[in-house]
């Protein structure tokens, strides 16, 4: 299978309903690795490096997200593939 990694910005009522760790949780049980986090205008930004057909499951899965969250826009552009991901982590917002 063809390795793959996407940037991932999320928006709408995705910060503080636990986003984050239920991406996180989704992108472990499809074992994909890469990195989430909250931005200062209020999306979410995701790495995501793995097979091909499991990250584009996690990227689905970001489409609704946990229940509480509301989410009105995926964007998913595809990167080349670094291989550096060798876990996926919860990273704190970087304000600017």
């Amino acid at each position: 299978m063809a390795k793959v990694r996407y940037r991932v910005l999320i928006s709408g009522r995705v910060q503080g309903v636990n986003f984050r760790s239920a991406m996180r949780s989704q992108a472990i049980s499809h074992y994909v690795g890469g990195w989430v986090r909250n931005l200062g205008d209020g999306r979410v930004e995701a790495v995501l490096e793995g097979e091909k057909e499991d990250v584009e499951q996690v990227v689905a899965w970001a489409r609704h997200g946990p229940p509480a969250a509301y989410v009105a826009d995926v964007q998913a552009t595809p990167e080349p593939y670094r291989g550096e991901s060798e876990g996926f982590y919860v990273r704190y917002a970087e304000w600017s």
